[in-house]
């Protein structure tokens, strides 16, 4: 299965129950860099309760313009969370079913930020 398979399924709780659509994926970047990249791991999915499309960038803290269409998409995204892989059980073509006691972190989150 490659990734563009996954983008827009369903994504649902342990028990069955539909949380959302999966609209996007972290990778962050391990080790030092090789002859053209560094080794990619990918570090979780954003899933969105309302909504099938991405943010379009406007997730990150410092895009904010046009502020009409940050504001509108952010919007659209409200309840949108970000789901470390190690909670995700299982993978199937059209679905993705998260642990029973997965944590929903906010999606601007990356495990690469500490404070």
């Amino acid at each position: 299965m490659i990734l563009s398979d996954l983008m827009g399924s369903r994504v649902e709780g342990s028990d069955g129950e539909r949380l959302g659509t999966l609209i996007d994926v972290r990778f962050v970047i391990d080790g030092n860099p090789r002859q053209l990249l560094a080794d990619a791991r990918l570090e979780g999915i954003v899933v969105s309760p309302r909504s099938r499309a991405s943010y379009l960038g406007y997730d990150r803290k410092d895009m904010n313009a046009p502020a009409l269409i940050a504001h509108f998409l952010r919007r659209r995204h409200r309840g949108t969370f970000f789901v470390l892989w190690a909670d995700i059980e299982r993978v199937e073509r059209g679905g993705v079913r998260l642990r029973s006691e997965f944590t929903a972190y906010d999606p601007r989150w990356s495990a690469r930020v500490t404070g």
